[in-house]
């Protein structure tokens, strides 16, 4: 018989060698992978090397798509336009998005900057997220005045403004980029998806599910979280030159549309639009032709220099005109601040896994998002 202490020794060598069978078994599988053109690379081998084991608590189903090199189930990618001296406002969105949600997802993030980006720039970022990060540069034309604007005029309006960013030519840059290139830079050109993030915003919630899958699957072409209405100063004409666009391209217009959200009654316009700084979007709407045909009757009319027309409100617009309410999602569970407002989801401060206060996360009242539910 056996003595008690002997029994414990053998059951001991019993489980390392267990263990070391597994090891051996999965080194062998890893070893193969890497031997073979894969795609999927030394990923591969560790999610089959633990598929035998699933029924024993592995969990290999998802590893391989959300893994840092896995072939996700959404071309998508969270994007930023972004400055150099940014980067610690980049840092901290990222470490939240990361916490958040990336951590378990692993989409990749595409940085683009009208300037080269700095080593210490580019190091700050990785150094936050095991996903996949492209750095790239503007290309030529689309950054800076086109050819038919008048110079000059964009210059009085600037020293003459008395509205936020007014006196800025780079922000009207940027108005002109988000609203009619983004989509357009080689680093995009083979996305699905993309979500718009930016520096010094926090995300509030865990996010426990895959957005652009969501939106995916469920035909979704436009997602948004924050809703007020736009400065009128900054848009005196914008309305008017939406409306001629209209009346010169109604075959564009389909019969059942969200008009009426960005329409009032009397047909003057509302100024609601989606906060474009949170968006989650299917680039096939913005590379339709008729968002294109949009966009260049805005570009050519001038007023991204001559006012100080933003990508927010005529993304809006565009949707408005170009899509119906069941193509358009509110993302209410993911709580978002950008400075000056934010969103946080009710019921947050007692429950939930959201970290915010409802009471200081007031969007949810702005009248376009109330208008926003009363349409169909």
């Amino acid at each position: 018989m056996l003595t008690s202490r002997r029994l414990v020794v053998v059951a001991k060598l019993l489980s390392f060698i267990a263990a070391l069978v597994l090891l051996v078994h999965m080194g062998a599988v890893l070893f193969t992978s890497r031997n073979n053109s894969s795609s999927h690379g030394i990923y591969t081998g560790w999610g089959s090397a633990f598929s035998s084991f699933g029924k024993y608590g592995g969990h290999a189903e998802g590893l391989d798509e959300y893994s840092p090199q896995g072939t996700k189930p959404v071309k998508a990618a969270l994007v930023a336009l972004i400055r150099n001296d940014d980067l610690y406002g980049m840092r901290q969105a990222i470490r939240e998005l990361e916490d958040r949600w990336n951590h378990k997802y692993n989409y990749p993030y595409i940085f683009l900057n009208d300037k080269p980006f700095t080593n210490e720039f580019k190091q700050g970022i990785r150094d936050l997220t095991k996903a996949q990060v492209q750095f790239g540069i503007l290309e030529p034309g689309t950054w800076g005045y086109p050819s038919w604007i008048d110079q000059e005029k964009a210059k009085k309006e600037r020293e003459t403004a008395n509205y936020i960013k007014g006196h800025s030519e780079s922000y009207r840059f940027m108005c002109r980029f988000q609203s009619g290139f983004v989509h357009k830079h080689p680093l995009l050109r083979d996305l699905e998806f993309y979500w718009r993030i930016e520096p010094d915003v926090h995300y509030y919630c865990d996010i426990d599910y895959d957005p652009f899958l969501y939106m995916k699957k469920n035909e979704l072409k436009y997602g948004w979280n924050i809703a007020p209405d736009e400065y009128e100063p900054t848009v005196r004409t914008l309305w008017n030159t939406t409306k001629d666009f209209m009346q010169k391209n109604p075959q564009m217009i389909p019969q059942k549309n969200l008009i009426d959200w960005v329409r009032d009654k009397d047909g003057s316009y509302t100024k609601c639009h989606f906060w474009s700084n949170f968006e989650i979007v299917d680039l096939s709407f913005y590379r339709s032709p008729q968002y294109q045909a949009f966009f260049d009757h805005l570009d050519k009319a001038g007023g991204f220099f001559y006012e100080r027309w933003g990508d927010a409100p005529i993304h809006s617009l565009a949707v408005a005109m170009f899509l119906q309410k069941s193509q358009v999602h509110y993302f209410d569970d993911i709580g978002y601040y950008h400075p000056a407002m934010s969103h946080c989801p009710k019921g947050s401060k007692t429950r939930g896994k959201c970290v915010c206060d409802p009471e200081k996360g007031w969007s949810n009242d702005f009248g376009c998002a109330q208008r926003w539910r009363s349409v169909s």
